[in-house]
């Protein structure tokens, strides 16, 4: 077991401070790269594949990032960043030297969100568990173990300018700000949901009782066609809300009136944080998905004329 203490005593003592909440991290927090206190650990279906697998989150040392390892194939590892995406039909799947890893949008998600740099993520398959269908139990486990201070300060990315991509109808764009927010915009015909809205500042808090629990959602008249395209296999009740025409088939209420926004916004940050580094900008997305998620990080981050790497000083922080 990689323990709280042997990880200590690999980048010295006196840079790790163990936190015991991540909604408790004070300013020194985000000026400096973190990692996990502890290894956790998961273990369910895909939602595509309907395989089982089972998912441990290891800390790691700073300036490593978040790194897959695929136990199954010689413990090979794969980034988690932008280059490496191969596949976004329903989720973002990445793939480096034909090996594969699927769904990585809601783990990736509450990791941005909560301020974890760095991590290794071990996984024996090659679809992540999709869990409740939310980011719920990924963010509930890393506060309870908390997260660990390393001395490397922490490189933001901010906005100097603004910087759209449009593709008809759908459209992303970023605004500078001294902070990060995501705003998203959706509209389907349907009773459940309609035209919503909502904007969010990303911190600990605010993830973890406004977007994580947010669950993914499908329509029941596209479960066949998609099964026939060896996709959503792993998909049931108990991990997604699936819709009829006129209600859903879950018995369970929503857990918010506008949860289907709520989970785009989960999805766009779990998207947004393979840029490899925490921005400081105000990001908003008009009917997006995945393609153009992964499109818009990649077209940002060769627009080096739209933003500046930072540290942060203590005023800065608070």
């Amino acid at each position: 077991m990689y323990t709280f203490s042997d990880f200590c005593d690999r980048v010295s003592y006196s840079s790790c401070v163990q936190q015991s909440s991540v909604a408790q991290l004070h300013s020194e927090a985000v000026m400096r790269e973190q990692t996990l206190a502890a290894p956790i650990e998961f273990s369910g279906v895909g939602l595509h594949t309907g395989q089982g697998a089972t998912l441990r989150i290891l800390p790691a040392p700073s300036g490593k990032g978040i790194v897959f390892r695929r136990l199954d194939l010689d413990n090979f590892e794969l980034r988690a960043d932008v280059g490496s995406v191969e596949r976004v039909a329903y989720a973002t799947t990445l793939m480096s030297r034909g090996v594969w890893i699927s769904t990585v949008e809601h783990l990736l998600s509450a990791l941005y969100a909560l301020g974890v740099d760095n991590a290794i993520i071990e996984l024996d398959n090659f679809e992540v568990p999709i869990l409740d269908g939310s980011a719920l139990l990924y963010t509930e486990a890393i506060q309870k173990v908390g997260l660990v201070q390393l001395q490397t300060p922490r490189t933001y990315m901010r906005i100097e300018k603004p910087f759209v991509l449009e593709e008809g109808t759908k459209s992303i764009a970023i605004y500078p700000s001294d902070s990060l927010s995501l705003e998203y915009e959706i509209g389907f015909q349907h009773p459940l949901i309609g035209h919503q809205k909502l904007q969010v500042e990303i911190t600990p808090e605010n993830y973890r009782t406004q977007i994580a629990p947010a669950r993914t959602f499908g329509f029941y008249h596209e479960i066949e066609a998609l099964q026939a395209a060896g996709l959503v296999r792993g998909g049931n009740l108990e991990n997604a809300i699936v819709l009829t025409d006129t209600g859903m088939l879950n018995e369970t209420s929503l857990r918010y009136p506008d949860e289907f926004v709520r989970h785009k916004i989960l999805d766009l940050l779990g998207d947004f944080a393979l840029i490899g580094q925490h921005v400081l900008g105000r990001l908003t997305a008009n009917r997006a998905g995945h393609a153009l998620h992964t499109r818009f990080v990649a077209a940002l981050l060769d627009s080096t004329s739209h933003w500046s790497s930072t540290t942060l000083t203590p005023a800065e922080a608070l």
